[in-house]
């Protein structure tokens, strides 16, 4: 059940403060300047890098305000990037860690099976048997494969690993996500205090 991330800071963000406005995305963390002629070293979080290239328009900050991709280069594990309007290096200053943003509207469609963190944070987990675990409330990347904490409403965090064996079926229209619980996922109290 492989997730792709939006963000890895702000897995469960999405960048608009309330509904109605559009959802944003964050796809990077404009780090500092670099350079003279006003270029930004971008820290990337999105899966797709290879979007954000000249002619992108990325909403930065609080305010979401457009700023147009003239370049593109790779630095490291980021990007250097140059914007329309940006021209020296204490015009890129004022852009200092700061999140860089794309609508929700233009993210790349998945293959079938596969999610966003934002998409699926927020589901309520339940256990093959229909039996409610909880909330979906954060992804931890691990390196392997991800892990989804599970908050109850009684008791303490469940831990899941994304796995196919665990993560038995995702319904986005439900809000719901379908579990098997291995062996030692859950204690023995949890699992009494699931069934109060």
């Amino acid at each position: 059940m492989p997730v792709r991330k939006a963000s890895r800071k702000d897995a469960g963000k999405s960048g608009s403060p309330s509904s109605g406005e559009p959802v944003y995305l964050a796809v990077g963390l404009l780090r500092k300047p670099h350079g003279l002629l006003g270029d930004l070293l971008m820290e990337i979080y999105t899966d797709f890098p290879e979007r954000i290239r000249p002619g992108t328009i990325l909403f930065v900050g609080d305010e979401y305000r457009p700023l147009k991709i003239t370049r593109r280069r790779p630095h490291n594990n980021g990007l250097i990037l140059g914007f329309e309007g940006i021209a020296t290096p204490d015009e890129a200053g004022k852009y200092r860690a700061t999140l860089a943003y794309v609508p929700t509207a233009d993210r790349p469609a998945l293959p079938a099976g596969e999610y966003y963190h934002h998409e699926i944070i927020g589901l309520t987990v339940l256990e093959e048997t229909g039996k409610e675990l909880g909330t979906l409330t954060e992804i931890i990347e691990t390196g392997a494969n991800d892990v989804y904490v599970v908050k109850p409403a009684v008791g303490s965090e469940l831990l899941l690993p994304a796995l196919k064996e665990v993560i038995l079926e995702v319904d986005l229209a439900a809000k719901t996500m379908r579990v098997h619980l291995l062996p030692g996922l859950m204690d023995e109290t949890d699992l009494e205090n699931s069934d109060q």
